[in-house]
């Protein structure tokens, strides 16, 4: 097998994964608590995203039956807060595990903006989605480019969202309340809880975004790639499908 070195951009690997390349052509890159965040926020994100909607758009109860007799809009915003919360105690879980966790664990919090190697790698990736490139290079976590994505939709997209919603569920909390205490003060950045909820619905669309292009390129690249992909989020395990150099 060819020298790990060559195969794999050094910024993508911590010491430990180069040596266990040296001896074999998968690495376990994702711990469990890694992976079961990554499919129950998937979960409530769809639930959150379908409720959502419908909280913008109700759909016409009345013909589904008199006021009396049915409850459907309550059990569409019960939904929405319900998953609302799991995806809000998940992240912050995420977050603590980005400390406790491996090397990979830690690359959907930051991006090294700083570094002139990780944009040129950005650029190439950009360039294979676009099929100006010829072969795609190896990676052990994200490439540079999905670490970007990562980052803004999720890490900063999932942050302004939980902040929003609970300031929208303060509201109806009303003052006194925990959650009131802790995010009412947001109403009073955007002056009124309609262009409040406005945001919130925008920030939907730009998760909705975010998932549809995320799934696409997800099973392209298990195809395209020489990496496996939506295994490795199941299993934890990435597996190299050569051991060609770059």
């Amino acid at each position: 097998m060819a020298s790990p070195t060559t195969n794999i951009p050094a910024d993508d690997a911590a010491p430990e994964d180069l040596g266990t390349v040296r001896r074999q052509t998968a690495v376990y890159v994702y711990e469990a608590p890694v992976r079961i965040w990554h499919w129950v926020n998937a979960a409530a994100i769809l639930i959150l995203c379908l409720t959502g909607y419908f909280i913008g758009s109700p759909p016409p109860s009345m013909q589904i039956g008199e006021a009396v007799e049915q409850f459907v809009f309550g059990y569409i915003r019960f939904a929405h807060f319900a998953a609302g919360m799991v995806l809000t105690i998940g992240f912050l879980g995420r977050i603590y595990w980005a400390f406790v966790g491996n090397h990979h664990a830690r690359q959907l919090f930051y991006v090294p903006f700083w570094r002139v190697d990780y944009w040129r790698e950005v650029w190439f990736e950009i360039s294979w989605y676009l099929f100006l490139a010829r072969e795609p290079k190896k990676y052990v976590g994200h490439n540079p480019l999905a670490q970007l994505a990562m980052f803004f939709f999720i890490t900063l997209g999932v942050s302004f969202m939980i902040v929003t919603g609970l300031a929208l569920y303060a509201e109806g909390a009303q003052e006194g309340s925990l959650t009131h205490d802790l995010f009412g003060w947001v109403l009073g950045l955007v002056w009124n809880s309609q262009r409040l909820h406005t945001l919130h619905h925008l920030g939907m669309w730009w998760i909705v975004i975010f998932m549809i292009v995320h799934i696409y390129v997800a099973i392209r690249e298990d195809i395209m790639s020489r990496q496996s992909i939506v295994s490795t989020m199941i299993s934890g395990t990435r597996v190299f499908k050569d051991d060609k150099e770059d």
